[in-house]
């Protein structure tokens, strides 16, 4: 109830608010969410990808995001070797108000990238998504202002739709480019942008018609050998919508622990800054063809008093299946 109040307040005060799709922290690891121009950007058969976040937990499960993402690669035989053609689908889930707030979606993307030398150390690709998405919200766990009175809190509301679940069903069309370079199989360099929501999709909620601002996404970049047991991973991105703005920046260094085997291990230790918002320290494992994350949120913003500077945990898992015989691409990997 003080949840939805303090919110409510919040939107009388200022009168206009700003919003973000949901989004990780660890964006590199989940690529079909961040640029549709990624799916099939990878070294292997095929990739799958999976991610979880739950963000300001303190704030009764304010946010819990969940994802995953399979891709692989089209006529690799039929097609010039220093290209590639990727297809990919991913399902999202995000539950918010403590679950009452709902929205899922299921999308098919495809990407083809054009090899610009006779190496492929240098490739540019563009990248085309069409996703279902639809958004339930659950009133029957909301509370509303008119259920608390001198009385106390009633549980009765005038509101027409209340315990109703209301419906919105919408289709999305997503496309990005991505430009990747490589001056050696040591390094990796890359910039890309992306667009959501191009067609500009409406919800209609109880007779309210509201039109989802599109998400423009710009994001770059890359990796170096420090030493023959370590990689230095940089990465950053700047995302706009709606009004809102985010801006993140970061890296890793990977820690090789058998550098000279064919798939050696490695562990990163790293730490991203959301400006404005939150410092991401970073924990990875790799082993085989598997890579596992964790991260979490350190708040630093005025929201920290609410969230007990607790931001929110997320972990990530990427399976790239790379067969010993499949002569390895540089791509983009944080």
């Amino acid at each position: 109830m003080y949840r939805f109040l303090s919110l409510l307040i919040f939107c009388c005060l200022f009168g206009k608010i700003y919003a973000q799709d949901p989004h990780f922290s660890q964006f590199f690891a989940s690529p079909l969410t961040l640029n549709p121009a990624l799916t099939g950007k990878f070294s292997g058969s095929y990739r799958v990808t999976g991610n979880y976040r739950n963000q300001w937990p303190t704030i009764n499960n304010a946010y819990v995001t969940t994802a995953f993402s399979a891709d692989f690669h089209l006529l690799q035989q039929k097609i010039p070797n220093n290209d590639s053609w990727g297809f990919g689908m991913a399902g999202y889930n995000d539950k918010s108000a403590n679950g009452a707030v709902s929205f899922n979606f299921a999308s098919l993307s495809t990407a083809y990238h054009k090899g610009l030398d006779e190496d492929g150390y240098h490739q540019i690709g563009a990248g085309f998504q069409v996703s279902y998405a639809n958004m339930m919200i659950n009133t029957s766990m909301l509370n509303f202002e008119d259920q608390l009175t001198v009385n106390g809190f009633t549980g009765v509301t005038s509101e027409s739709f209340a315990g109703a679940t209301l419906s919105s069903k919408y289709l999305d069309i997503n496309a990005g480019f991505i430009y990747n370079g490589s001056t050696s199989d040591k390094n990796n360099f890359y910039v890309g942008v992306s667009m959501y929501h191009i067609n500009r999709p409406k919800q209609n909620f109880n007779g309210g018609l509201y039109v989802l601002s599109p998400r423009t996404t710009i994001h770059a970049g890359g990796y170096f050998p420090v030493s023959p047991h370590a990689t230095l991973h940089m990465s950053a991105l700047h995302m706009s919508q709606g009004g809102a703005n985010e801006t993140m920046l970061g890296g890793a260094i990977q820690l090789i622990a058998n550098p000279d085997v064919e798939k050696p291990a490695s562990i990163y230790a790293g730490s991203w800054l959301r400006l404005n918002d939150a410092l991401i320290p970073y924990l990875g494992l790799e082993f085989n063809d598997l890579r596992i994350g964790v991260s979490y949120d350190l708040n630093t913003s005025g929201l920290k008093t609410a969230s007990l500077n607790r931001g929110g945990i997320e972990i990530s898992l990427i399976y790239i299946r790379r067969p010993s015989d499949q002569r390895p691409i540089n791509c983009p990997k944080f």
